[in-house]
C-alpha cells in the first residue's frame, strides 16, 4: 500500500512541538540528517526508511513529558513517555497501523542497545550517538568506545571513522 507522508510536515509538528527550543530543534535535525544518509547507503527500501526517518525526526518527543513528570529528561525516562506523545502527533497521519507501531518502538527504544531486532533501530541508535558525540564534546576514548560498542552498520562505522578519525583497526 503507497502511503503518502511529507516529512516536512512532521518536521513542521516537531518544531512547533519545541518551540523556543533552538538546541532540541538542532538535535533531531542532525540526528533526522545522519538516520537519512545512513539509511539511503544500507539500502533499507520503502517503508523501513520512511518509519526511520520519522523515528529520528520524533526520536526525542518523550523530554517534555519527562521534564513535566519527573523533573529529568533521563533516556528511560524518555523511552518511557515518549511512544504515547508520538502517538498523539502521528495518529492523524495516513500510516498503517504496524508503521506507527514501529515508530512508537523506536521511540520507546532509543537509548536501548541491547537485543536490537532491526536495522533501523539499530541507524536511529548510531545516527543519534553521532550527533550526541559532538554536542556532549565526548573525548577520544570516549568515542573509540562507542565505536566499538554502538557502530554496526558498514555506513554508520563509515560517517564515525570520518567525522571523528576513528581508526577502524
Amino acid at each position: 500500500m503507497y502511503v503518502y507522508v511529507q516529512l516536512t510536515d512532521v518536521i513542521d509538528k516537531m518544531v512547533e512541538y519545541e518551540a523556543g527550543n533552538a538546541a532540541r530543534i538542532g538535535h533531531f535535525l542532525k540526528v533526522h540528517s545522519y538516520a537519512a544518509h545512513i539509511g539511503n547507503h544500507e539500502k533499507l527500501g520503502y517503508p523501513r526508511q520512511l518509519i526511520l526517518e520519522i523515528a529520528a525526526i520524533m526520536h526525542d518527543i518523550g523530554i517534555k513529558p519527562a521534564l513535566e513528570k519527573y523533573g529529568s529528561s533521563a533516556g528511560q525516562y524518555q523511552e518511557e513517555l515518549g511512544p504515547a506523545a508520538a502517538l498523539e502527533m502521528i495518529k492523524m497521519m495516513e500510516l498503517p497501523d504496524k508503521a506507527i507501531e514501529r515508530i512508537c518502538f523506536l521511540v520507546g527504544h532509543h537509548h536501548t542497545y541491547t537485543d536490537v531486532d532491526g536495522k533501523d533501530w539499530q541507524i536511529l541508535l548510531e545516527a543519534d550517538f553521532l550527533v550526541n558525540m559532538e554536542e556532549e564534546k565526548m573525548s577520544e576514548k570516549m568515542i573509540e568506545s562507542a565505536y566499538k560498542k554502538v557502530f554496526k552498520t558498514p555506513s554508520g562505522k563509515r560517517l564515525c571513522e570520518i567525522i571523528y578519525g576513528v581508526n577502524a583497526d
